[in-house]
Protein backbone atom coordinates (compact mmCIF):
# COMPACT_ATOMS: atom_id res chain seq x y z
CA UNK A 1 0.00 0.00 0.00
CA UNK A 2 1.47 3.51 -1.12
CA UNK A 3 0.28 7.09 -0.29
CA UNK A 4 0.90 9.49 -2.89
CA UNK A 5 2.68 12.97 -2.08
CA UNK A 6 2.35 16.13 -3.88
CA UNK A 7 4.92 18.08 -4.24
CA UNK A 8 4.87 21.94 -5.36
CA UNK A 9 6.47 23.24 -8.64
CA UNK A 10 8.91 25.41 -5.20
CA UNK A 11 11.16 22.47 -4.25
CA UNK A 12 12.64 22.45 -0.96
CA UNK A 13 16.16 21.14 -1.78
CA UNK A 14 18.57 19.73 0.87
CA UNK A 15 22.36 20.76 0.26
CA UNK A 16 25.53 19.00 1.91
CA UNK A 17 29.14 18.45 1.11
CA UNK A 18 31.58 16.74 3.34
CA UNK A 19 34.95 18.91 3.67
CA UNK A 20 36.76 17.65 0.57
CA UNK A 21 33.45 18.05 -2.07
CA UNK A 22 32.56 21.21 -0.26
CA UNK A 23 34.42 23.12 -3.54
CA UNK A 24 32.99 20.81 -5.98
CA UNK A 25 29.27 21.46 -4.36
CA UNK A 26 29.93 25.43 -4.37
CA UNK A 27 30.68 25.07 -7.88
CA UNK A 28 27.57 22.76 -9.06
CA UNK A 29 25.45 25.52 -7.04
CA UNK A 30 27.29 28.03 -8.50
CA UNK A 31 26.36 26.83 -12.51
CA UNK A 32 22.73 26.11 -11.48
CA UNK A 33 22.37 29.62 -9.75
CA UNK A 34 19.44 30.55 -11.48
CA UNK A 35 17.44 27.72 -11.13
CA UNK A 36 17.99 27.31 -7.43
CA UNK A 37 17.08 30.60 -6.44
CA UNK A 38 13.49 29.30 -7.40
CA UNK A 39 13.36 26.58 -4.50
CA UNK A 40 14.09 26.75 -1.12
CA UNK A 41 17.48 25.87 0.31
CA UNK A 42 18.64 23.79 3.47
CA UNK A 43 22.11 23.19 4.38
CA UNK A 44 23.97 21.90 7.46
CA UNK A 45 25.79 24.82 8.60
CA UNK A 46 28.98 24.93 7.05
CA UNK A 47 27.97 24.08 3.84
CA UNK A 48 24.97 26.30 4.04
CA UNK A 49 26.90 28.95 5.34
CA UNK A 50 29.41 28.53 2.29
CA UNK A 51 26.78 28.60 -0.43
CA UNK A 52 25.14 32.00 1.09
CA UNK A 53 28.61 33.62 1.41
CA UNK A 54 30.17 32.44 -1.67
CA UNK A 55 27.15 32.72 -3.91
CA UNK A 56 24.65 34.38 -2.12
CA UNK A 57 21.51 32.62 -2.09
CA UNK A 58 19.26 32.04 0.95
CA UNK A 59 19.89 28.59 2.64
CA UNK A 60 17.73 27.88 6.05
CA UNK A 61 20.88 26.06 8.39
CA UNK A 62 21.14 23.83 10.74
CA UNK A 63 24.13 22.57 12.98
CA UNK A 64 27.39 21.10 11.30
CA UNK A 65 26.69 17.38 10.19
CA UNK A 66 29.35 15.73 12.67
CA UNK A 67 27.28 17.90 15.12
CA UNK A 68 23.99 16.99 14.50
CA UNK A 69 22.98 18.68 11.11
CA UNK A 70 22.64 15.47 8.88
CA UNK A 71 20.03 14.40 11.51
CA UNK A 72 18.06 17.28 11.41
CA UNK A 73 17.97 17.53 7.94
CA UNK A 74 16.90 13.53 8.37
CA UNK A 75 14.15 14.49 10.33
CA UNK A 76 12.61 17.43 7.97
CA UNK A 77 12.55 14.42 5.22
CA UNK A 78 10.71 12.72 7.93
CA UNK A 79 8.64 15.62 8.52
CA UNK A 80 7.82 16.27 4.54
CA UNK A 81 9.55 19.54 4.87
CA UNK A 82 12.77 18.55 2.16
CA UNK A 83 11.71 17.24 -1.25
CA UNK A 84 15.44 16.51 -2.83
CA UNK A 85 18.53 16.18 -1.12
CA UNK A 86 21.72 16.84 -2.97
CA UNK A 87 24.57 15.28 -0.83
CA UNK A 88 27.99 15.49 -2.40
CA UNK A 89 29.95 12.65 0.02
CA UNK A 90 32.99 11.48 0.06
CA UNK A 91 32.71 8.03 0.02
CA UNK A 92 36.83 7.65 0.54
CA UNK A 93 37.60 9.20 3.25
CA UNK A 94 36.47 8.32 7.12
CA UNK A 95 33.89 10.52 8.75
CA UNK A 96 33.23 10.26 12.81
CA UNK A 97 29.46 10.53 12.03
CA UNK A 98 29.41 8.10 9.60
CA UNK A 99 26.43 6.57 11.02
CA UNK A 100 24.76 9.77 10.34
CA UNK A 101 25.32 9.76 6.48
CA UNK A 102 24.26 6.28 6.62
CA UNK A 103 20.86 7.25 8.57
CA UNK A 104 20.48 10.19 6.39
CA UNK A 105 20.67 8.01 3.23
CA UNK A 106 18.32 5.52 4.80
CA UNK A 107 15.57 8.17 5.91
CA UNK A 108 15.34 9.54 2.21
CA UNK A 109 15.30 6.17 0.89
CA UNK A 110 12.10 5.59 3.11
CA UNK A 111 10.59 8.28 2.19
CA UNK A 112 11.38 7.79 -1.67
CA UNK A 113 12.81 11.64 -2.10
CA UNK A 114 15.20 11.97 -5.13
CA UNK A 115 18.78 12.06 -3.63
CA UNK A 116 22.22 13.07 -5.62
CA UNK A 117 25.65 11.77 -4.32
CA UNK A 118 27.92 13.20 -7.16
CA UNK A 119 27.50 16.15 -9.64
CA UNK A 120 26.43 14.09 -12.51
CA UNK A 121 23.35 12.91 -10.74
CA UNK A 122 22.76 16.47 -9.23
CA UNK A 123 22.62 17.55 -13.23
CA UNK A 124 20.33 15.06 -14.33
CA UNK A 125 18.10 16.05 -11.13
CA UNK A 126 18.22 19.62 -11.51
CA UNK A 127 17.87 19.48 -15.42
CA UNK A 128 15.03 16.87 -15.10
CA UNK A 129 11.13 18.80 -16.50
CA UNK A 130 10.05 17.22 -12.74
CA UNK A 131 11.84 19.85 -10.74
CA UNK A 132 9.56 22.99 -12.33
CA UNK A 133 6.39 20.63 -11.65
CA UNK A 134 4.17 19.55 -9.74
CA UNK A 135 4.54 15.57 -8.69
CA UNK A 136 3.10 13.18 -6.67
CA UNK A 137 5.96 10.81 -4.98
CA UNK A 138 4.41 7.49 -3.49
CA UNK A 139 5.35 6.58 0.27
CA UNK A 140 5.78 3.69 0.59
CA UNK A 141 3.79 2.09 3.58
CA UNK A 142 7.02 0.29 5.43
CA UNK A 143 5.17 0.93 8.88
CA UNK A 144 2.73 -1.64 8.20
CA UNK A 145 4.29 -4.08 6.34
CA UNK A 146 7.05 -4.00 9.74
CA UNK A 147 4.37 -4.40 12.05
CA UNK A 148 2.64 -7.43 9.64
CA UNK A 149 6.24 -9.21 10.07
CA UNK A 150 6.49 -8.30 14.50
CA UNK A 151 3.39 -10.10 14.38
CA UNK A 152 4.26 -13.04 12.45
CA UNK A 153 7.22 -12.91 14.22
CA UNK A 154 5.68 -12.93 17.59
CA UNK A 155 3.05 -16.41 16.52
CA UNK A 156 5.80 -18.27 16.02
CA UNK A 157 6.80 -17.49 19.55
Amino acid sequence: MTEKIRIGKKKHIALIAHDYRKKDLIEWVRYNKGTLSTHHLYGTGTTGSLIEDKIGLPVKTFKSGPLGGDQQIGAKIADGVIDCLIFFWDPLSPHSHDVDVKALLRIATVYNIPVATNRATADFLISSPLMEEIYERDLYDYQSRHRKETLKALEEV
